[in-house]
């Protein structure tokens, strides 16, 4: 190879040496990023839904969050993630949000969880029953700057009021 030849394809090869290490380090600022947001969805099931940590709310939310559910209305701001904990909480004292699956891309995590609790307080017009639940949810949050912005809730609620309402036998 000529040196002519040789100085044309020196541009090309630190073109090509410039953006293997550019991708390499993008790749690994995504990798941390989503991991970041991962952590952040899971502290939200964990320490405000789990735990009943109302403060951990203003840690994870953004004051511009709204949550769209496939069902009911629309949650808006930290305070409104706050009333909503706050009022299921007190409807199921004891309600645990276990996730099951975790799967993140870019600004998004979807899970897959079971929630369980027993029914202590009013919900949605019914009267305490007792009764312990167990429904399976799927939410997808996004995720920017360390907060969540943005969250659609699919959750068994047809199933959950099924158990609420469904007759009870002779031994409860």
């Amino acid at each position: 190879m000529g040196l002519n030849a040789l100085h044309m394809k020196a541009p090309l090869l630190l073109l090509i040496s410039l953006f293997a290490t550019s991708s390499s380090s993008y790749a690994q600022t995504n990798a941390n990023a989503v991991s970041e947001n991962k952590a952040i969805v899971l502290r939200s099931e964990t320490e405000l839904w789990s735990k009943g940590n109302l403060a951990a709310a203003d840690e994870l939310y953004s004051p511009d969050y709204v949550c769209h559910f496939i069902v009911g209305p629309e949650w808006k701001g930290v305070e409104g993630i706050r009333r909503e904990v706050a009022s299921h909480r007190t409807s199921f004292p004891d309600w645990n949000e276990n996730v099951d699956d975790i799967i993140a891309e870019g600004d998004k995590v979807v899970i897959r969880f079971t929630s369980t609790g027993t029914q202590r307080g009013e919900f949605q017009g019914l009267a305490p029953t007792g009764r312990k639940v167990s429904i399976q949810e799927v939410a997808i949050f996004r995720v920017v700057n360390g907060k969540i912005v943005e969250q659609w809730g699919m959750p068994d609620v047809h199933g959950l009021l099924e158990q609420l309402t469904a007759p009870t036998s002779k031994k409860e």
